[in-house]
């Protein structure tokens, strides 16, 4: 099955996607957490603390943050579950350059590990995590398909995966609201506080192409997860995906 989203781009239509986001977010990492922050008002931190709520009764003690960026997620996951180990992926070394500074200042240097990983050719064993997490990245994978076989190939049996990313609200008046704010107003701040507006433009771009809800469902139940619910959250800019395989 080929995706929309695949086709959607940072900067050209032709290259590779994994190389064009790599650019884009070693470009755009010194303002990204405060791009992050800025855009959603802040409501992203909320959504990652629902987000591994989903993981407490799971209790995972060998985790991988997927996409990792510069580490927030990874961070809050092992200050909320307190795992023995989790490993923060990322294709973008100034991104995790970022994170690991973060970490070391959180004092968590002992459980989080980063390494740069391509989400579709992991390097990791089969059945290596109890839980995976991936927070706002997924849209940017190459390979939509591939990216979910490797996720859950290197889960154990059982295993976990929780999926935040940000989504395209479907009723009035949010979706109209919605609609005008990724317009203008994304790509402005966008500009303005890392000086790429192309990366502000392609974020809309590559949220209004991912396949959301039912059919993000589907794609996930396509590529043998079982067990997948999605929850939209602050009414629909955000949707939580989980699953098992």
């Amino acid at each position: 099955m080929t995706y929309a989203q695949e086709k959607v781009k940072p900067y050209s239509p032709e290259g590779s996607k994994a190389e064009q986001v790599e650019t884009m977010f070693n470009h755009i990492a010194p303002a990204y957490d405060r791009l992050n922050h800025t855009l959603s008002w802040g409501i992203d931190k909320l959504w990652r603390k629902k987000a591994l709520r989903t993981l407490r009764a799971h209790a995972p003690q060998e985790m991988m943050d997927v996409a990792t960026g510069t580490g927030d997620f990874a961070i809050q996951a092992c200050r909320q579950l307190h795992p023995r180990r989790l490993v923060a992926t990322d294709i973008s070394e100034e991104m995790m350059r970022i994170g690991k500074e973060k970490v070391r200042k959180a004092q968590l240097e002992d459980r989080i590990t980063f390494m740069r990983e391509d989400c579709t050719r992991l390097s990791f064993p089969d059945g290596s995590f109890d839980a995976i997490t991936v927070a706002f990245g997924i849209r940017n994978f190459e390979d939509l398909d591939r990216g979910l076989q490797e996720m859950r190939r290197v889960l154990r049996p059982g295993g976990k995966l929780v999926i935040l990313e940000l989504t395209t609200p479907e009723r009035f008046p949010m979706k109209q609201l919605y609609a005008a704010y990724s317009r203008w107003v994304i790509p402005t701040i966008g500009r303005l506080l890392s000086h790429d507006r192309s990366a502000y433009v392609y974020l809309p771009s590559s949220i209004q192409a991912f396949p959301q809800g039912e059919i993000m469902k589907k794609v996930l139940q396509k590529n043998g997860f079982s067990s997948v619910v999605f929850r939209r959250l602050t009414c629909g800019i955000c949707t939580l995906y989980t699953a098992e395989k």
